[in-house]
């Protein structure tokens, strides 16, 4: 990877505010980042416009439609991509593998698609990959990866210069090629990590399968790989795709939603002939109502309606951006996974993977808010319980969940609080983060289990030490996984 391209200036869970240097336009595009995809034949915004009005700072096209039509084939070469598309920023380009993916073909090379990439000026080539759908025989995925393998070197092999080289990451959904086509992809030291072929997952809502892909492919890279979910252009999984450690996106989403009548929102689509008042308050949106939208002529409605999408997706980025700087991603993740059940379930997959959130979550940040079912499964929990050997103790414990039990405590060597969903702690820690947490009043089955893991936990560290655990009325459910030896006194008795 081309040294100093990323430089980090926050995270939260997996995702990250950064800076990523593009050397050939000299522009530095701050992540996470929306790169609208410009069709070179029917742009329903104009790149100046996306630069001008909605601060884009880089974009994606097609250098396959480019160089297999003679008129835009000629004038790219002639004037550049950048002038040819009149836009200031970075330009990514693909290679085609879209297209191979949806009809079986293309009429290029790799080698050829890759110089032409570099004549017309790309600032970040796209190899010729192959594409392997989700569910794919493993067989196939492994044939399928060592043809990708071979075409990444390739290109590799054929640009000397500013341009920057991605490496697609495919493997379908066998999780361990997923990982293993990330690690030979990161050793031969490509700079953009696009995942690759996640289209059909995510126009299917398999968000689970999603993260999952994400998960394994930010397991073969390095922390400084720039990550890019091919495809993904709905607002309303950004904040997981982030969260999971996405640092780059791109669709047509925007226009082909447009194009149909959609309309994005953070909570999923709607039709613009179902809505009476627009949920929002866009320079679109404040200026029409939705009937006076569908009055406009067929190509206004459709222009306007795109913008709102980008205004939309641009707006979650920067919603994301500030809640990474609060520390407060995974909330806004929570949030998003009511706006529907496969968002729950990819929001539940991700929690899945806290351990693996928790190398990169930040140890400090605001105070912890419980706000669903999902909290107690966060990092912080993970990461107290793995703390729990740093504490000292002595021969015969409580652990209790009144701060000021109702019974005499003198004979007892050390007193550890104990607040769902943390576990155990001692109070001196009670002002430090995250077991500051705002958490409910009335606590939920999930917390009271991570609880009881912290217990067990801290229970086994100290095989020598008794423990007696004061509660208030846990559900015997709960208390039946803890140790035999962990004596019990009800404070609601």
């Amino acid at each position: 990877m081309t040294q100093g391209l990323f430089d980090l200036r926050d995270c939260d869970a997996n995702g990250r505010i950064g800076h990523f240097t593009v050397p050939r336009s000299n522009v530095v595009v701050e992540t996470p980042a929306l790169l609208p995809v410009i069709n070179p034949k029917l742009q329903t915004i104009s790149p100046s416009t996306l630069a001008s009005k909605f601060g884009a700072q880089i974009l994606i096209t097609n250098s396959y439609i480019i160089h297999q039509d003679d008129h835009l084939h000629a004038e790219s070469l002639e004037k550049g991509l950048h002038e040819f598309l009149d836009f200031p920023g970075a330009i990514m380009t693909d290679s085609g593998s879209f297209q191979l993916a949806e009809y079986g073909n293309v009429d290029v090379t790799t080698s050829e698609i890759i110089h032409f990439q570099n004549a017309i000026g790309s600032d970040i080539a796209t190899p010729l990959d192959i594409p392997t759908p989700p569910d794919a025989p493993l067989e196939t995925a492994q044939l399928d990866l060592e043809t990708t393998f071979e075409r990444l070197e390739l290109s590799k092999s054929l640009v000397d210069g500013d341009m920057l080289i991605s490496a697609p990451i495919q493997g379908s959904t066998h999780l361990d090629l997923r990982e293993q086509a990330a690690k030979h992809a990161y050793a031969l030291g490509f700079d953009v990590f696009p995942i690759g072929a996640a289209v059909p997952l995510l126009t299917q809502y398999r968000f689970k399968d999603v993260v999952d892909i994400i998960m394994a492919t930010k397991r073969g890279l390095g922390f400084d790989a720039i990550v890019h979910l091919f495809g993904a252009g709905h607002p309303m999984m950004f904040a997981l795709a982030v969260a999971a450690g996405c640092d780059l996106f791109d669709s047509a989403a925007y226009a082909l939603y447009a194009r149909r009548g959609s309309y994005l929102t953070t909570q999923g689509t709607k039709q613009l002939v179902d809505l009476d008042h627009f949920p929002c308050y866009c320079p679109v949106c404040s200026a029409y109502t939705p009937s006076e939208l569908q009055n406009l002529s067929k190509l206004e409605c459709e222009s306007l309606l795109a913008e709102h999408n980008l205004y939309v997706s641009f707006g979650e980025l920067k919603r994301i951006k500030v809640a990474i700087k609060e520390g407060n991603l995974l909330e806004l993740v929570e949030l998003r996974s009511a706006s529907h059940p496969a968002m729950l379930d990819g929001c539940r997959a991700l929690f899945q993977y806290s351990a693996q959130l928790e190398r990169q979550d930040p140890s400090v940040k605001g105070t912890f808010f419980h706000i669903s079912d999902l909290s107690p499964l966060r990092p912080e929990i993970v990461r107290h319980h793995n703390h729990l050997s740093r504490i000292n103790i002595g021969t015969n414990v409580l652990l209790t969940t009144d701060i000021v039990p109702p019974f005499s405590t003198s004979n007892y060597s050390e007193i550890l609080y104990v607040k769902p969903p943390f576990g155990p702690f001692p109070y001196s820690l009670s002002h430090t983060y995250p077991l500051t947490a705002e958490i409910p009043f009335n606590t939920d089955s999930i917390s009271l289990k991570q609880a009881a893991v912290g217990i067990s936990t801290i229970v086994s560290l100290h095989p020598e030490t008794a423990f007696t655990f004061a509660h208030n009325n846990w559900p015997q459910t709960i208390l039946e996984t803890l140790s035999d030896d962990v004596k019990f006194i009800n404070l609601s008795s």
